[in-house]
């Protein structure tokens, strides 16, 4: 049996599809009052990482456990999490990190992932890391907007980064969750190939039949704009990547290949597959 926290997020969803799609026993684990769409035989399970004996009934039998935390993991007790899932007898676990953990160490805005990361493998269970770079899914934001007005405003345009899909990341979840081959390995997630704001708007575009304007944003006003739903040191973080990203972080990761045996897929298959929330 496996749990998956998180399982309303756009990796959640889909790796525990994945997984009942196999005939796995499935625990979805939500925290907050939005439905769970699950396939009818999941068990959903509602839980708060902030109160982790909340967590304590879903892990019931569970071989492996999946976990996604929320806003970097800050303010989490991860080591009384960690005793709580130890305790009730699952053998691993499957991290959902950041490449911006180990691309930008020093940052304040992934040092609560750095330190769980940390505790993870200090754990004694079996353990994989995840560390996914920017989502292709992050361009949901500009929904609204492309509904409206066929237009997109963002910063740095002709930047270019391999934004990977949230599905990807899912199936390596799931090959993790179910082969202990990949215990002790740390996974970066990307794309296949670099894609700036300007391409993937373009993408969305072709996938739509109908062209959408690009209009670029200052820095300022791109901040302005993301303060209004991200605290001020994730908004810096995500500013700096985007807008001067390392070397490390626009290269092209041959993990989800090694992984899964294909290549990553691409934006514009993403664009494809979600272009109704886009109509």
């Amino acid at each position: 049996m496996f749990v998956v926290v998180g399982a309303t997020g756009n990796v959640g969803r889909t790796l525990t599809s994945i997984l009942a799609a196999s005939g796995a026993a499935v625990t979805a684990v939500s925290r907050g009052q939005r439905p769970v769409v699950v396939p009818h035989t999941v068990h959903v399970h509602r839980a708060d990482l902030t109160q982790p004996a909340s967590l304590r009934p879903a892990l019931t039998g569970a071989e492996a456990l999946f976990l996604l935390v929320e806003g970097a993991g800050a303010n989490l007790d991860m080591a009384e999490i960690l005793r709580v899932v130890t305790a009730a007898g699952v053998k691993r676990i499957v991290l959902q990190s950041s490449q911006a953990v180990g691309t930008r160490p020093g940052a304040g805005s992934h040092a609560p992932l750095q330190a769980i990361e940390d505790l993870v493998r200090r754990s004694g269970l079996g353990w994989t890391v995840l560390r996914p770079g920017g989502f292709a899914s992050n361009a949901f934001a500009w929904a609204e907007p492309i509904r409206a007005e066929r237009r997109v405003a963002a910063p740095f345009g002709d930047v270019g980064l391999p934004v990977v899909d949230p599905d990807d990341i899912a199936e390596v979840a799931a090959a993790a969750l179910r082969d202990t081959a990949h215990d002790g390995r740390t996974y970066e997630l990307t794309g296949p190939a670099l894609s700036t704001p300007r391409e993937r708007v373009a993408d969305l575009a072709a996938a739509l039949g109908e062209p959408i304007g690009f209009a670029g944003q200052t820095p300022d006003e791109a901040r302005e704009q993301m303060l209004r739903f991200m605290p001020p040191p994730a908004v810096e973080g995500t500013l700096a990547i985007i807008g001067a990203p390392t070397e490390r972080e626009q290269r092209i990761s041959p993990d989800v290949a090694e992984v899964l045996g294909r290549s990553p897929r691409p934006f514009r298959a993403w664009a494809t597959r979600n272009i109704d929330a886009f109509r």
